[in-house]
């Protein structure tokens, strides 16, 4: 079943004192929570913000108007040095989504009056790394990855049709783990996408290959699972909704048993389907739409991938990109 989202509350948990960081804390997350940011956004910032409260009261700083720039830049020293659990570094994403975080709070603070000053003003943020994914699955490849599920075992024909959803429209995990049975129009060949990234509804087109694995799972192996029926599409074996985090699990199982040389999660697909279309021709704002970005430049990232095309004109007019040249 899905894992219920940590309260925010809870996780910032607030102090006594009015004044401190957690408590100031506190009342932003409430505020957003008014005006309707999802519970999953909300815990998010929850988290970011009890890191740097936790560090805070570490070194002695409880109250939020303790808290100066230098503080701030020490903060990101700190985080600059500091190992996850395997030895690794932190991101620099990780590093610059936890600052950023931080001065978010504190602009708000200062414009709503309840601290005097803003530490985080003109503070200089890491600078960011634009990556491209790490796997991208090719058309081959996708199908040895799909061949991979034992479809005369139910759960393994649930898991068929969940990757082939994921391949046909690019959705997120959270995004599939939310459909419903009433989700997909099988005659029009949509799916309506309820309250996703940001709340927000979106439609975006499935193959008629998704479909027909969809329609297996729900004739043959959705009934003996679901208990009560709540409409979600797919279910766990407990019978209720099936979490996100299993697909992403089922999905770097099935990727990695097909031994392609790849590795990662749901996102893979997600990356294949965009760059596979982008590169079959369809203009980038049809991929914007179909991956329920809110700005192109998320969507540009792929233009970086989709390099068929450059690279039939590299053969065609690179002296030594053709294997007659190379010979000798």
């Amino acid at each position: 079943m899905t894992p219920a989202l940590e309260h925010p509350l809870r996780i910032i948990a607030p102090t006594k004192d009015a004044a401190s960081i957690r408590s100031l804390a506190a009342r932003w997350i409430e505020t957003l929570a008014v005006r309707n940011y999802t519970p999953a956004s909300l815990e998010h910032r929850a988290h970011l913000l009890h890191y740097f409260a936790t560090w805070a009261e570490e070194r002695g700083i409880a109250r939020a108007a303790e808290v100066t720039k230098q503080h701030l830049k020490l903060y990101q020293r700190w985080m600059y040095h500091r190992k996850k659990a395997d030895g690794q570094p932190l991101g620099t994403s990780t590093r610059y989504s936890r600052i950023a975080m931080v001065c978010v709070f504190f602009r708000w603070a200062k414009r709503h009056e309840h601290l005097s000053e803003n530490p985080g003003a003109d503070l200089e943020l890491p600078k960011t790394e634009k990556r491209l994914p790490k796997a991208i699955l090719t058309a081959d490849e996708v199908e040895k990855v799909m061949a991979q599920p034992d479809i005369s075992d139910p759960l393994d024909l649930r898991a068929r049709a969940i990757l082939e959803v994921l391949y046909a429209t690019g959705m997120r995990r959270r995004e599939v783990a939310g459909l419903h049975v009433d989700s997909i129009d099988q005659e029009r060949g949509v799916v309506m996408i309820r309250q996703g990234k940001g709340r927000k509804d979106r439609v975006v087109p499935i193959s008629e290959r998704a479909i027909r694995w969809v329609r297996r799972y729900e004739e043959f192996v959705r009934p003996t699972l679901v208990v009560p029926d709540d409409g979600s599409l797919f279910v766990s074996s407990r019978g209720g909704p099936l979490g996100h985090a299993y697909i992403g699990d089922l999905c770097r199982r099935f990727i990695g048993a097909a031994n392609v040389g790849k590795l990662g999660s749901a996102h893979v697909f997600r990356h294949t389907c965009a760059t596979l279309m982008l590169e079959g021709g369809a203009d980038i704002r049809y991929i914007q739409h179909m991956l329920g970005h809110e700005h192109l430049n998320s969507t540009e990232l792929y233009t970086r991938v989709a390099i068929g095309k450059l690279k039939e004109v590299h053969t065609a007019t690179h002296p030594g990109a053709r294997s007659d040249h190379a010979q000798g």
